[in-house]
């Protein structure tokens, strides 16, 4: 579960899963537009029965069924995923993103597919028929439990999955495309791209209103440059967009990506940051321990130099991955920062979440670090003023961003 941004402030992009009940028509008529796409699939009537509410959003209901009637064999159990209808047209249509994604992932072969396998899907049901992962724990589960070996494997075992994720689908941009269209979207794009762009602009007003930070024009500079990201590059890939730890199951097989309402094709720098800058779209974005964003980015980087060998090059890679942590430090500020009339807050009041000052204040000394090691001066000095006025602004609660539960 993402950040859904709204005229620059966050809100959660789900409420994560529904908190609410389901009504017994909701539930009804998602079991119906499964049945109606299997039987079709298969030629022949299939009967379901819902088994659990898995939760879903505001946009769509996910529910666990039980197959009760079938002349074929089927699994036991399958995940459907019923989409409302979709009303903005100002935003891409979550259901063409993921029934594509879906498809892409499931031509692939098994060992390959880092997701759940597509059973069935109906364009004009706004249906998708999945294979049921059973009941594995979430990474966020292992980042907010007891465990810290566990936590630390998982962890591991989610930037492979990544690195696999993007190897397997390199190239493939052309199939994406393709599957969008025969879905009726004629275009698809980066869900991140529009604000991302808008952050870059608008920042700087909003870090000298709010926390009294001066303008860097080197440092704007460069992260006005960032946005070469969101363009055409060499090192293209799929990305779920939305790789929180709850959209990712730990299984007996390896970590198994879900949710790809967002999904696209963008530079894998992107999603790379995310091990520099723990998740930092999501509510649950708590510090790592010494030494485990090298390890994750180890881990990652083993799977995707197989197909771009450049990229064990440091000379190559840490560049771009400072451009990417720029861009999401410099938008994740825009979405979370309070305003100055606002009082701070936790990322996320209803699930376990850090407070914006604190997660905010530790992604502006990380680059300050790490543009030092770049060699990038004027934006470390950037970095370490806007940390340092968060601190100032919000006091002893921004000195320090907790780490995930599983590590204290």
């Amino acid at each position: 579960m993402s950040v859904d941004i709204t005229t620059g402030l966050a809100a959660p992009h789900d409420t994560g899963p529904h908190n609410g009940v389901r009504s017994d028509t909701e539930t009804a008529t998602t079991v119906a537009a499964a049945e109606s796409v299997l039987s079709r699939r298969f030629g022949a009537p299939v009967r379901l029965d819902a088994d659990e509410d898995l939760g879903g959003s505001d946009r769509s209901v996910v529910l666990r069924v039980r197959v009760a009637e079938t002349p074929f064999s089927l699994p036991r159990t399958m995940v459907v995923k019923h989409y409302h209808d979709h009303v903005d047209g100002s935003r891409p249509d979550p259901f063409a993103h993921e029934a594509a994604s879906s498809q892409l992932f499931t031509a692939l072969t098994a060992p390959e597919r880092v997701s759940p396998e597509l059973m069935a899907h109906g364009v004009a049901e706004r249906v998708l028929v999945m294979e049921d992962l059973g009941r594995a724990p979430t990474l966020a589960d292992k980042l907010l439990g007891e465990d810290p070996r566990a936590a630390e494997s998982s962890l591991l075992a989610w930037a492979r999955a990544l690195g696999r994720l993007h190897a397997t689908t390199a190239g493939r941009e052309a199939d994406f495309d393709a599957l969008m269209r025969r879905l009726g979207e004629r275009s698809w794009r980066d869900p991140i791209a529009g604000e991302a762009r808008v952050a870059l602009t608008e920042l700087p007003e909003l870090l000298a209103d709010a926390l009294g930070v001066q303008g860097n024009p080197d440092a704007e500079k460069y992260a006005a440059g960032t946005a070469h990201l969101l363009e055409g590059t060499r090192y293209r890939a799929f990305s779920p967009s939305d790789v929180c730890p709850d959209n990712n199951l730990v299984t007996s097989r390896g970590v198994r990506f879900l949710d790809f309402e967002w999904g696209c094709m963008r530079d894998i720098a992107l999603d790379a940051a995310y091990l520099r800058v723990p998740f930092p779209s999501c509510w649950c974005s708590f510090s790592l321990p010494p030494g485990m964003t090298e390890a994750m980015l180890a881990a990652w980087r083993a799977e995707v130099s197989v197909v771009w060998p450049d990229l064990d090059d440091d000379a190559v890679l840490l560049p771009r991955l400072l451009d990417a942590q720029v861009l999401w430090v410099w938008l994740s500020t825009w979405w979370l920062l309070p305003r100055i009339t606002e009082q701070d807050g936790p990322i996320d009041a209803n699930m376990v979440s850090p407070r914006r000052s604190a997660a905010l204040a530790d992604r502006w000394r990380r680059l300050h670090t790490d543009a030092v090691a770049c060699g990038r001066i004027a934006v470390a000095e950037h970095a370490r003023s806007v940390a340092e006025a968060i601190v100032s602004r919000f006091g002893a609660v921004a000195e320090r961003l907790p780490l995930y539960p599983a590590f204290r």
